[in-house]
């Protein structure tokens, strides 16, 4: 053999002894299952205004309670202020619903600079659409969540407000419930 055909012959056998050897590596995990849904990520809204409006989301749906959309984890954070006036809110989901890419996710206030806010349940709802994704809120047509009443778990408006370009992007996870 020539030197050329050595280097081939080896550098496919260390190829092959590694893939073994990841592949029973592998073989002795237990197999990853998928969460049941999710909801992450922040962006910004568009306002022509120029307001600041931020939503973060960081919710989970675990694949053990896929029957259950209102055991979901994990918080949310939205902000909204404009020449130097507004507020900031984090929520702790108790709810978690989505549908191919939309996702609908509420939660009660547990920290806010709003006042009244504090205990509030407030829902959100996102269309991951890319680049271009779309978000709407609870408090669309309220005002301000302190004037909401009683709001159900797991209820929002339409997505209608658009993610500011460059901003960031949300993901959802689809909800695969077994009917």
């Amino acid at each position: 053999m020539n030197r050329r055909t050595k280097i081939v012959v080896l550098g496919c056998a260390l190829l092959l002894s590694a893939g073994a050897a990841s592949a029973a590596t592998a073989s002795d995990d237990t197999p990853r299952q998928r969460e049941a849904a999710a909801l992450t990520g922040t962006a910004k809204l568009y306002r022509s205004a120029g307001d600041d409006i931020t939503f973060t989301f960081d919710a989970h749906l675990a694949a053990k309670d896929n029957a259950d959309p209102t055991k979901a984890t994990g918080t949310f954070e939205f902000s909204h202020y404009l020449n130097g006036e507004g507020a900031r809110a984090k929520a702790k989901v108790d709810c978690l619903l989505t549908g191919g890419k939309v996702a609908v996710v509420s939660g009660v206030i547990t920290s806010s600079d709003l006042p009244g806010a504090e205990g509030k349940r407030v829902g959100v709802t996102v269309h991951d659409v890319g680049r271009h994704d779309r978000l709407g809120y609870s408090w669309a047509s309220t005002g301000n969540p302190v004037e909401t009443k009683e709001l159900p778990k797991c209820v929002s408006s339409a997505p209608f407000e658009k993610v500011k370009k460059g901003t960031g992007d949300f993901t959802v996870v689809p909800w695969k419930p077994d009917f």
